[in-house]
């Protein structure tokens, strides 16, 4: 990110970077499975055969428990009859007819799909089974105006097993925090288009990592669902809550509209044109590899609030767009968590040694998924700025096209258009080589793959020595201290970068990008 904010220093105010929209769920995770819920079945003494009026007397003494606050404030309950139907204009159209400023909206309720339980008979056994299954059922969406969060809310599930699931946004929380501070912000609907404090801004906001979720969390799914202890009396249950959805984004706060105008039409073409399905999986931190078989896909969206372009490696994300004018917006959203890592005991071993393990939706992973979120911002937006280069192309490549003396030592000059060098090129900008470096042996395996015998590999070796030896002399690689392994420069990158997408356009795109 560094190398992208000291290109635009004269143009931007700062960057702020934090949760956005932030999904949590809780689940009793006792009753979450057919064998747990028989368990709770045989401890209130409910048989298969009396399950469904069991079901539907707790289900009703959920829904009046939940709905007793609306009722009592005199907050409307209101039933939606399409679950397609945007519950989040809804509610703000209600809190502004009603001027809501801080408190309950209202509850509104939708029947949508979710997993619950339901009772067969299995033939082969001749006896009533409990199975869980994808069904319908009510839910009840709290939304309020919190204190401390702001506009958010809160789902219950009305069957069993009482999934709940609370929204919250991050710059929200901040918006509340800067003002019992005093610092000074010009906002626009979810995004900071000034602030009189950067530093102090972002400072505060890292502080919502360190917020006691728990303890949080306790307290929504006890106003969303109060009658979840009498449902459960007897047993010490309580939500595990895990993260759903995160997105975490970057803004880079410009001067002026005009001047994120005057660069934001050439980043989205270069992020649509550049950007191989390689560079999307190393800014989501996936290393390519050949036995890959997920699906990569980047794609453009011309929406009425700015252009979007999004690459998207699974079921995660990274997108940018231009956020109400002035905003540079670089956002990574999480939805699969176990693409990354994190360094922990085994979950069955807590006292154990630290290995890298896949990261967890819980919420202990919460600090290391904002880690890695930033990690995959701060990429993203260091490869926009090799995008977007001032110099001309020629300019940018031709000190590494002519020969030169390295330690006292020829060196021959680099050859981009020849499909040697042209490989070589693709070879040190590959993703898996952006965090930890690559190898000599790395390259002989990617650019002499036929190199079988020992004699062939130490001549494919020594041939990849000279090109590491040219690359560091023309500045393109640098040599990580006391390893055998080498890093592209940020001239590298851009030079990288530049070559490799150029060589890709067609004469229409050329012509396009002319115009």
């Amino acid at each position: 990110m560094n190398q992208f904010i000291q290109k635009h220093q004269t143009d931007t105010i700062g960057t702020l970077s934090g949760f956005d929209r932030l999904v949590l769920r809780g689940t009793l995770r006792t009753l979450a499975y057919a064998g747990g819920m028989m368990g709770f079945l045989s401890h209130r003494g409910v048989l298969l055969k009396d399950f469904g009026s069991y079901v539907e007397q707790t289900t009703e003494r959920l829904r009046k428990a939940s709905c007793a606050a609306a009722q009592r404030l005199g907050r409307p309950v209101r039933y939606l009859p399409s679950a397609q139907t945007r519950k989040e204009d809804v509610a703000r159209q209600m809190a502004a007819a009603d001027r809501i400023e801080e408190g309950l909206i209202g509850v509104l309720t939708c029947v949508e799909p979710c997993m619950s339980f339901e009772v067969r008979r299995d033939p082969t056994q001749k006896r009533l089974v409990l199975e869980s299954r994808r069904r319908k059922c009510l839910h009840l969406y709290h939304y309020w105006i919190d204190r401390d969060f702001g506009f958010m809310h809160a789902r219950v599930q009305t069957w069993f097993p009482f999934t709940i699931q609370v929204c919250l946004n991050g710059r929200e929380w901040l918006a509340r925090q800067m003002d019992r501070r005093g610092i000074g912000y010009q906002r626009r609907e979810n995004c900071f288009a000034r602030l009189d404090d950067v530093a102090a801004a972002q400072r505060l906001f890292d502080r919502m990592l360190r917020l006691a979720w728990p303890e949080v969390l306790r307290k929504i799914a006890a106003h969303a669902n109060p009658a979840l202890p009498e449902i459960l009396a007897g047993l010490s249950l309580s939500y595990y809550w895990s993260v759903h959805q995160s997105e975490w984004a970057t803004d880079v706060m410009f001067q002026s509209r005009q001047a994120l105008a005057a660069v934001y039409p050439s980043l989205v073409r270069g992020s649509m044109l550049a950007f191989s399905s390689e560079d999307v999986m190393r800014f989501l931190g996936k290393a390519p590899r050949a036995n890959f078989q997920g699906e990569v896909v980047s794609d453009y969206k011309d929406r009425p609030e700015g252009v979007r372009v999004k690459h998207q490696v699974n079921h995660n994300s990274v997108k940018v767009y231009d956020k109400q004018g002035s905003v540079l917006r670089v956002e990574t959203t999480i939805n699969d968590p176990s693409d990354f890592r994190v360094f922990r005991p085994k979950q069955n071993d807590p006292e154990g040694p630290c290995q890298w393990q896949p990261m967890r939706k819980g919420i202990a992973d919460l600090h290391r998924r904002a880690e890695v979120s930033q990690a995959c911002n701060d990429r993203y937006l260091e490869a926009l700025a090799s995008l977007n280069a001032d110099q001309p192309l020629r300019e940018l490549v031709a000190p590494a096209c002519r020969p030169i003396r390295w330690h006292n030592r020829p060196v021959r000059a680099l050859r981009p258009w020849s499909a040697e060098d042209r490989s070589l090129i693709e070879a040190v900008s590959r993703g898996e080589f952006a965090v930890n470096g690559l190898r000599n042996r790395d390259l002989v395996a990617r650019l002499h793959p036929a190199a079988t015998t020992p004699e062939e590999r130490r001549r494919a070796a020594s041939r990849v020595t000279r090109s590491l030896r040219m690359l560091r002399a023309h500045g393109i690689l640098r040599k990580i201290p006391r390893t055998h392994r080498y890093l592209l420069t940020d001239r590298g990158r851009a030079m990288a970068t530049a070559i490799l997408a150029y060589q890709h356009l067609t004469m229409e795109q050329l012509n396009q990008l002319a115009a």
